[in-house]
């Protein structure tokens, strides 16, 4: 069985998970938003993540006599995947993640005009010395602020922004 890590080591596999955080989409809204892939590939692709189990099916409709699926992620496709972790997979975890960073800010640089503060582009790190219970709150107050704000839809008041967090401890 191929592990999560080695699954999205593959830079489109990684592409697509990273354009369905946050949001369901259809093959053909992917194709859309990923215009330097092959349909053949992209379908394929998508298949291997679905067989995978790091993609479910949330919604099938049926369009000019076939079957359009709506795909999100499946939020629990890492967990049993996290205990055997040692040094080289948390390092290949590390590197893909970063990679997808990279993904995203080329995207972003690929556009003919930018505006990086208006944009909101921000790279900022911050130290916090805290004992573990204080951590245990941080990450608690953390993902409720995160829960207020993710998950709405797109709208033409609303811009799609992809925020990052890495911790370490030093």
């Amino acid at each position: 069985m191929t592990s999560l890590v080695d699954l999205l080591h593959h830079p489109l596999r990684w592409r697509i998970v990273q354009l369905l955080i946050g949001r369901p989409l259809t093959t053909r809204a992917l194709a859309e938003l990923l215009p330097d892939v092959a349909t053949t590939t992209l379908y394929r692709q998508v298949g291997v993540l679905v067989k995978a189990g790091v993609l479910v099916v949330s919604d099938e409709q049926q369009v000019r006599g076939t079957v359009e699926r709506t795909y999100t992620l499946n939020a629990a496709a890492g967990d049993a995947d996290n205990e055997g972790v040692d040094h080289d997979r948390l390092r290949t975890m590390f590197t893909v993640f970063v990679a997808g960073i990279g993904g995203h800010l080329d995207q972003y640089l690929a556009r003919d005009e930018i505006d990086p503060l208006a944009d909101g582009i921000s790279f900022r790190q911050t130290a916090l010395n805290l004992s573990d219970e204080e951590f245990a709150e941080f990450v608690t107050a953390y993902g409720e602020l995160l829960g207020r704000y993710a998950g709405k839809p797109d709208t033409d008041e609303r811009r799609r922004r992809v925020l990052s967090t890495i911790v370490v401890p030093d």
